[in-house]
Protein backbone atom coordinates (compact mmCIF):
# COMPACT_ATOMS: atom_id res chain seq x y z
CA UNK A 1 0.00 0.00 0.00
CA UNK A 2 0.83 3.37 0.30
CA UNK A 3 3.75 5.14 2.03
CA UNK A 4 7.02 5.34 -0.27
CA UNK A 5 9.30 6.87 2.40
CA UNK A 6 8.96 3.84 4.65
CA UNK A 7 9.46 1.10 2.13
CA UNK A 8 11.90 -1.06 3.39
CA UNK A 9 14.33 -0.36 0.41
CA UNK A 10 14.38 3.46 2.00
CA UNK A 11 18.25 4.65 2.12
CA UNK A 12 19.91 3.94 5.32
CA UNK A 13 18.34 5.68 9.17
CA UNK A 14 16.71 4.86 12.23
CA UNK A 15 14.77 2.14 10.92
CA UNK A 16 11.28 1.01 12.85
CA UNK A 17 9.44 -2.09 11.40
CA UNK A 18 5.69 -1.70 13.45
CA UNK A 19 4.21 -5.20 13.68
CA UNK A 20 0.13 -4.66 13.92
CA UNK A 21 -1.76 -1.89 13.43
CA UNK A 22 -4.46 -1.58 15.85
CA UNK A 23 -7.11 1.31 14.99
CA UNK A 24 -4.74 2.48 12.30
CA UNK A 25 -2.50 3.82 14.85
CA UNK A 26 1.02 2.16 13.57
CA UNK A 27 0.26 3.84 10.07
CA UNK A 28 -0.30 6.92 12.00
CA UNK A 29 2.95 7.13 14.20
CA UNK A 30 4.76 6.15 11.13
CA UNK A 31 3.26 8.12 8.65
CA UNK A 32 3.97 11.36 10.69
CA UNK A 33 7.50 9.99 12.13
CA UNK A 34 8.80 9.81 8.78
CA UNK A 35 7.61 12.96 7.62
CA UNK A 36 9.00 14.82 10.77
CA UNK A 37 12.07 12.73 11.63
CA UNK A 38 13.28 11.55 8.34
CA UNK A 39 13.30 7.97 9.92
CA UNK A 40 12.42 5.00 7.50
CA UNK A 41 9.38 2.94 8.73
CA UNK A 42 6.84 0.16 7.54
CA UNK A 43 3.91 -1.32 9.04
CA UNK A 44 2.63 -4.74 8.65
CA UNK A 45 -0.48 -6.45 9.60
CA UNK A 46 -3.46 -9.20 8.89
CA UNK A 47 -5.96 -7.93 6.23
CA UNK A 48 -8.44 -10.16 7.72
CA UNK A 49 -8.27 -7.76 10.89
CA UNK A 50 -8.46 -4.46 9.28
CA UNK A 51 -11.38 -4.86 7.25
CA UNK A 52 -11.74 -0.92 8.04
CA UNK A 53 -8.37 -0.39 6.03
CA UNK A 54 -6.80 1.69 8.90
CA UNK A 55 -3.24 0.80 7.01
CA UNK A 56 -3.01 3.83 4.54
CA UNK A 57 0.69 3.80 5.88
CA UNK A 58 2.43 0.42 5.62
CA UNK A 59 0.82 -3.10 3.88
CA UNK A 60 -1.91 -5.52 5.09
CA UNK A 61 -1.15 -9.46 4.24
CA UNK A 62 -3.44 -12.21 3.67
CA UNK A 63 -1.26 -14.59 5.25
CA UNK A 64 -2.42 -16.63 8.37
CA UNK A 65 -1.55 -16.35 11.28
CA UNK A 66 1.45 -18.46 11.75
CA UNK A 67 3.05 -17.30 8.41
CA UNK A 68 2.25 -13.86 9.06
CA UNK A 69 4.44 -14.49 12.63
CA UNK A 70 7.11 -15.67 10.11
CA UNK A 71 7.03 -13.30 7.81
CA UNK A 72 7.42 -10.71 10.58
CA UNK A 73 10.24 -12.74 12.17
CA UNK A 74 12.34 -13.01 9.28
CA UNK A 75 11.15 -9.10 8.35
CA UNK A 76 12.16 -7.68 11.42
CA UNK A 77 16.16 -8.82 10.55
CA UNK A 78 16.29 -5.01 8.37
CA UNK A 79 15.13 -2.64 11.02
CA UNK A 80 16.91 -1.42 14.28
CA UNK A 81 13.74 -0.73 16.30
CA UNK A 82 10.98 -3.59 16.34
CA UNK A 83 7.08 -1.54 17.24
CA UNK A 84 4.98 -4.42 17.82
CA UNK A 85 1.20 -3.08 18.99
CA UNK A 86 -0.81 -4.80 20.99
CA UNK A 87 0.39 -8.82 19.47
CA UNK A 88 2.83 -9.41 22.31
CA UNK A 89 3.14 -12.85 21.82
CA UNK A 90 5.49 -12.32 19.19
CA UNK A 91 8.00 -10.33 21.69
CA UNK A 92 9.79 -13.68 23.65
CA UNK A 93 10.29 -14.90 19.54
CA UNK A 94 11.81 -11.75 18.38
CA UNK A 95 14.08 -11.36 21.60
CA UNK A 96 15.25 -15.25 21.29
CA UNK A 97 16.21 -14.37 17.49
CA UNK A 98 17.38 -11.02 17.30
CA UNK A 99 18.45 -10.26 21.38
CA UNK A 100 20.19 -7.17 20.22
CA UNK A 101 17.37 -5.62 18.35
CA UNK A 102 15.12 -3.04 20.70
CA UNK A 103 11.69 -3.86 20.95
CA UNK A 104 8.96 -1.43 22.12
CA UNK A 105 5.25 -3.26 23.06
CA UNK A 106 2.90 -0.95 22.68
CA UNK A 107 -0.75 -1.91 24.06
CA UNK A 108 -3.61 -0.46 23.24
CA UNK A 109 -6.80 -1.51 25.86
CA UNK A 110 -8.28 -4.66 25.96
CA UNK A 111 -5.09 -6.70 25.20
CA UNK A 112 -3.49 -5.58 28.63
CA UNK A 113 -6.60 -4.07 30.37
CA UNK A 114 -6.60 -6.22 34.39
CA UNK A 115 -4.18 -8.53 32.20
CA UNK A 116 -0.79 -7.45 33.62
CA UNK A 117 -0.15 -10.37 35.44
CA UNK A 118 -1.03 -12.89 33.12
CA UNK A 119 0.81 -11.81 30.62
CA UNK A 120 3.89 -11.11 32.65
CA UNK A 121 6.03 -13.68 30.35
CA UNK A 122 5.16 -11.58 27.41
CA UNK A 123 5.74 -7.85 28.02
CA UNK A 124 8.96 -8.55 30.49
CA UNK A 125 10.46 -9.35 27.28
CA UNK A 126 10.63 -6.10 25.61
CA UNK A 127 13.23 -3.07 26.13
CA UNK A 128 10.42 -0.35 27.09
CA UNK A 129 6.65 -1.15 27.35
CA UNK A 130 4.04 1.60 26.48
CA UNK A 131 0.28 2.05 26.60
CA UNK A 132 -2.29 4.57 24.87
CA UNK A 133 -4.49 5.47 27.71
CA UNK A 134 -3.84 6.28 31.72
CA UNK A 135 -6.28 3.71 32.44
CA UNK A 136 -4.04 1.29 31.45
CA UNK A 137 -1.30 2.18 33.92
CA UNK A 138 -4.12 0.87 36.50
CA UNK A 139 -2.12 -2.86 37.91
CA UNK A 140 0.62 -1.82 35.93
CA UNK A 141 4.52 -2.73 37.02
CA UNK A 142 6.64 0.31 37.20
CA UNK A 143 8.38 1.80 34.36
CA UNK A 144 5.14 1.99 31.58
CA UNK A 145 4.76 4.63 29.90
CA UNK A 146 2.20 6.59 28.79
CA UNK A 147 1.97 7.71 25.30
CA UNK A 148 -0.79 9.66 24.23
CA UNK A 149 -3.59 8.68 21.18
CA UNK A 150 -2.26 10.31 18.18
CA UNK A 151 -5.12 11.24 15.67
CA UNK A 152 -4.33 11.18 11.92
CA UNK A 153 -5.14 14.72 11.02
CA UNK A 154 -4.97 14.67 7.68
CA UNK A 155 -8.34 12.15 7.57
CA UNK A 156 -9.50 13.62 10.40
CA UNK A 157 -10.25 17.71 10.12
CA UNK A 158 -13.25 20.13 10.55
CA UNK A 159 -14.94 20.28 7.29
CA UNK A 160 -17.95 22.36 8.75
CA UNK A 161 -20.61 20.12 6.87
CA UNK A 162 -22.34 19.22 10.21
CA UNK A 163 -26.32 18.86 10.69
CA UNK A 164 -27.75 20.48 13.79
CA UNK A 165 -28.93 18.14 16.44
CA UNK A 166 -27.77 15.02 14.91
CA UNK A 167 -25.48 12.47 16.83
CA UNK A 168 -23.74 9.46 16.36
CA UNK A 169 -22.69 6.37 17.87
CA UNK A 170 -20.29 3.56 17.16
CA UNK A 171 -21.76 0.26 19.10
CA UNK A 172 -19.78 -1.12 21.99
CA UNK A 173 -22.01 -2.77 23.96
CA UNK A 174 -23.38 0.37 25.27
CA UNK A 175 -25.96 1.35 23.04
CA UNK A 176 -28.72 1.99 25.63
CA UNK A 177 -26.69 4.83 26.99
CA UNK A 178 -25.99 6.56 23.68
CA UNK A 179 -29.75 6.56 23.39
CA UNK A 180 -30.54 8.06 26.54
CA UNK A 181 -28.00 10.66 26.01
CA UNK A 182 -29.10 11.35 22.62
CA UNK A 183 -32.40 11.42 24.01
CA UNK A 184 -31.32 14.00 27.08
CA UNK A 185 -30.10 16.16 24.42
CA UNK A 186 -32.83 16.13 21.53
CA UNK A 187 -30.44 14.90 19.19
CA UNK A 188 -31.27 12.04 16.10
CA UNK A 189 -28.84 9.29 16.70
CA UNK A 190 -27.64 7.14 13.96
CA UNK A 191 -25.45 3.76 15.22
CA UNK A 192 -23.20 2.02 13.33
CA UNK A 193 -22.26 -1.33 14.09
CA UNK A 194 -18.55 -1.42 13.00
CA UNK A 195 -18.16 -4.79 12.08
CA UNK A 196 -21.62 -5.26 10.52
CA UNK A 197 -21.28 -2.05 8.48
CA UNK A 198 -17.30 -1.37 8.63
CA UNK A 199 -16.92 2.27 7.44
CA UNK A 200 -13.63 2.60 5.45
CA UNK A 201 -11.04 4.90 7.36
CA UNK A 202 -10.27 6.95 4.55
CA UNK A 203 -14.26 7.97 4.45
CA UNK A 204 -14.82 7.97 8.27
CA UNK A 205 -13.65 11.52 8.87
CA UNK A 206 -16.66 12.58 5.91
CA UNK A 207 -18.41 10.32 7.64
CA UNK A 208 -18.03 12.02 11.45
CA UNK A 209 -18.44 15.47 10.09
CA UNK A 210 -22.22 14.87 8.76
CA UNK A 211 -22.88 14.96 12.41
CA UNK A 212 -23.06 17.36 15.16
CA UNK A 213 -22.14 15.47 18.10
CA UNK A 214 -20.61 11.82 19.21
CA UNK A 215 -21.42 9.89 21.89
CA UNK A 216 -18.48 8.44 23.10
CA UNK A 217 -19.88 5.30 25.38
CA UNK A 218 -18.23 2.05 25.51
CA UNK A 219 -18.06 -0.83 27.52
CA UNK A 220 -15.11 -3.74 27.78
CA UNK A 221 -15.68 -6.76 29.76
CA UNK A 222 -19.08 -5.13 31.02
CA UNK A 223 -17.40 -2.09 32.46
CA UNK A 224 -18.01 1.46 31.23
CA UNK A 225 -14.54 3.20 30.17
CA UNK A 226 -13.85 6.55 31.28
CA UNK A 227 -11.43 7.51 29.03
CA UNK A 228 -12.17 9.17 25.64
CA UNK A 229 -11.61 6.41 22.55
CA UNK A 230 -9.82 6.98 19.85
CA UNK A 231 -13.17 7.25 17.58
CA UNK A 232 -14.07 9.92 20.40
CA UNK A 233 -11.05 12.12 19.74
CA UNK A 234 -11.36 11.56 16.01
CA UNK A 235 -14.37 13.23 16.46
CA UNK A 236 -13.40 15.93 18.49
CA UNK A 237 -10.53 16.41 15.47
CA UNK A 238 -13.48 16.91 13.12
CA UNK A 239 -14.83 19.36 15.17
CA UNK A 240 -17.95 17.60 17.01
CA UNK A 241 -19.04 17.82 20.15
CA UNK A 242 -18.37 15.04 22.07
CA UNK A 243 -20.74 13.29 25.53
CA UNK A 244 -18.41 11.16 27.65
CA UNK A 245 -19.42 8.34 29.41
CA UNK A 246 -20.33 10.89 32.66
CA UNK A 247 -22.56 12.97 29.86
CA UNK A 248 -20.41 15.49 29.89
CA UNK A 249 -19.62 17.40 26.60
CA UNK A 250 -16.43 18.40 25.72
CA UNK A 251 -15.08 20.22 22.26
CA UNK A 252 -11.69 20.12 20.24
CA UNK A 253 -8.77 17.83 20.15
CA UNK A 254 -6.67 18.28 22.92
CA UNK A 255 -3.10 18.82 22.20
CA UNK A 256 -1.38 15.62 23.26
CA UNK A 257 -3.23 13.51 20.65
CA UNK A 258 -1.80 15.84 17.77
CA UNK A 259 0.74 13.31 15.61
CA UNK A 260 3.59 15.77 15.76
CA UNK A 261 3.18 16.21 19.49
CA UNK A 262 2.58 12.27 20.02
CA UNK A 263 5.50 11.39 17.90
CA UNK A 264 8.04 13.39 19.24
CA UNK A 265 7.17 11.62 22.58
CA UNK A 266 7.89 8.35 20.61
CA UNK A 267 11.24 9.32 18.81
CA UNK A 268 12.64 10.47 22.05
CA UNK A 269 11.70 6.87 23.32
CA UNK A 270 13.53 5.18 20.70
CA UNK A 271 17.09 7.45 20.94
CA UNK A 272 16.69 6.17 24.05
CA UNK A 273 16.23 2.68 23.51
CA UNK A 274 19.15 2.77 21.21
CA UNK A 275 22.19 4.52 23.04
Amino acid sequence: MNGELGHPNAPEQIRILHIWNITGSGSTISKFMDKTYKTHSWVITRKKFDPWEHTLYGETSILGAKLFTLKALILARRYDILHVHAFDKIVPYLKLIYPNKKILLHYRGVDIRGLWDSRVKYWNKADIVCVSTEDLLEGAPPGIRYIPRAVDTDVFYPRGVSETGTAFHTSYDADELAIKYAEEHNLSLTINDRFENPIKYTKFGETLSKYEYYIDVKRSHGKLLDVLSKTGLEALACGLYVIRRDGKIVKDLPVKHIPEYVVKIIYKIYLEILK
